[in-house]
């Protein structure tokens, strides 16, 4: 594998060859977190519809077209974050591309209103195929010198492209249930291009740039939804008589995200990208992470204006709205890299605690028992320590 670190060619381009995967010291570029933060916008404005939504009593509705809007925001983003792994070159053109994905986030998500309103995808989708043709032009480019990756980006060319023309096609779709089934058959479709793509020519993926990128988005949404949990709490003060309430749903907004945060980065999560299998594993299971990450901001939301009883959802709902995105955040981190790092107790504690977290709205004490659970599993990762890497973490 060959560096882009190279002389410019003709009209200043870097030669768009294969990463090393091996690459010492290799971190996040400016440019990469730049991407990030416009991804922000895009998971508040699914979170606050996905919060109105539910607090207006369509709970079911808002939740599939949350998981819906979701999945284009986060394959977008993971699409891009492993291509830029193996083909980087942080060239002119490159990142004007880069930008130009960008602009298809933020149509994207001016299209989440209408999306949550008037079951009008239109705009969502075309954001969303702007973002995967710009896609289609770095793999064409990388194609070029992509050596015994070539194959595989040229199935990730035609791939995409076939699945975009299919993309305009669902939106002709009127009855309901026939274009519910074609967008989980599409999805299938876009999730198994890398597969095919991956196991006729491998492209090059960096174990430690992979999941630093992984984490840097989990940071993005978990201080998303801080924001958004505390502008929920602070601007229900005016409004409130039960203060005790409020508080303490702020703390537990608090002590929550914060022990989301310790959860996910307590495990090496670089053994984790290494086989195709493993990485597709850990890749496509993150989708379940980032969504229910984002889903606890809205549930706070939800929480406040039950409390303040303008909710049209059932109290005891409005609470499981909190307590269910935070079991599965824990959930999938466990599965997906505390497990196969850990003891049995770490493998006995993180799980049993995530679930009796999902307890705490039949009992008449307020977010007592899921700020307790969180805490003992804080707890016990401080006492107990990841188990020692193996002789390779497998990275290609």
């Amino acid at each position: 594998m060959i560096s882009p670190a190279v002389q410019p060619s003709r009209f200043r381009l870097v030669p768009m060859r294969p990463r090393d995967p091996g690459e010492d010291s290799r971190a996040a570029s400016s440019l990469e977190l730049f991407f990030d933060l416009v991804f922000v916008i895009a998971v508040s404005i699914a979170a606050t519809n996905l919060h109105e939504a539910v607090t207006a009593g369509h709970l079911g509705d808002g939740l599939a077209k949350y998981l819906m809007v979701f999945f284009a925001i986060w394959w977008a983003w993971m699409n891009f974050t492993w291509f830029a792994t193996s083909f980087d070159t942080d060239d002119w053109l490159y990142r004007v591309l880069t930008i130009v994905q960008m602009g298809g986030v933020l149509i994207l998500a001016a299209g989440i209103g209408p999306a949550f309103a008037d079951d009008n995808f239109l705009i969502v989708i075309l954001g969303y195929i702007l973002m995967r043709v710009v896609m289609i032009a770095q793999w064409l480019r990388a194609s070029r010198h992509a050596g015994e990756a070539r194959r595989a980006t040229l199935i990730y060319v035609c791939g995409i492209g076939i699945v975009q023309v299919l993309w305009v096609a669902w939106m002709s779709i009127d009855a309901p249930m026939a274009s519910v089934v074609v967008f989980l058959a599409l999805v299938l479709a876009e999730v198994a291009i890398p597969v095919i793509a991956e196991a006729r020519g491998t492209t090059p993926w960096h174990p430690e740039h992979i999941t630093e990128r992984y984490g840097c988005f989990t940071i993005i949404v978990l201080g998303e939804s801080m924001l958004a949990s505390a502008n929920a709490v602070f601007g229900a003060f005016e409004d409130s008589e039960d203060i005790v309430s409020l508080v303490s749903l702020g703390v537990l907004s608090l002590l929550v995200t914060a022990a989301m945060w310790w959860i996910y980065f307590w495990p090496p999560h670089h053994r984790a990208i290494g086989g195709l299998g493993g990485s597709l594993t850990y890749g496509y299971g993150h989708y379940v992470i980032f969504a229910a990450a984002g889903a606890f901001s809205a549930g706070v939301g939800i929480e406040v204006d039950s409390q303040l009883g303008d909710s049209a959802l059932d109290p005891v709902l409005a609470t499981f709205t909190v307590s269910v995105p935070i079991a599965v955040f824990v959930l999938g981190v466990w599965v997906l890299a505390i497990r196969p790092n850990a003891g049995g107790a770490v493998n006995t504690i993180v799980p049993v605690c995530a679930v009796l977290v999902l307890l705490d709205p039949i009992i008449p004490v307020p977010t007592f028992l899921t700020t307790f659970f969180m805490i003992i599993i804080v707890i016990t990762l401080i006492v107990a320590s990841p188990k020692e890497a193996a002789l390779s973490t497998g990275g290609r």
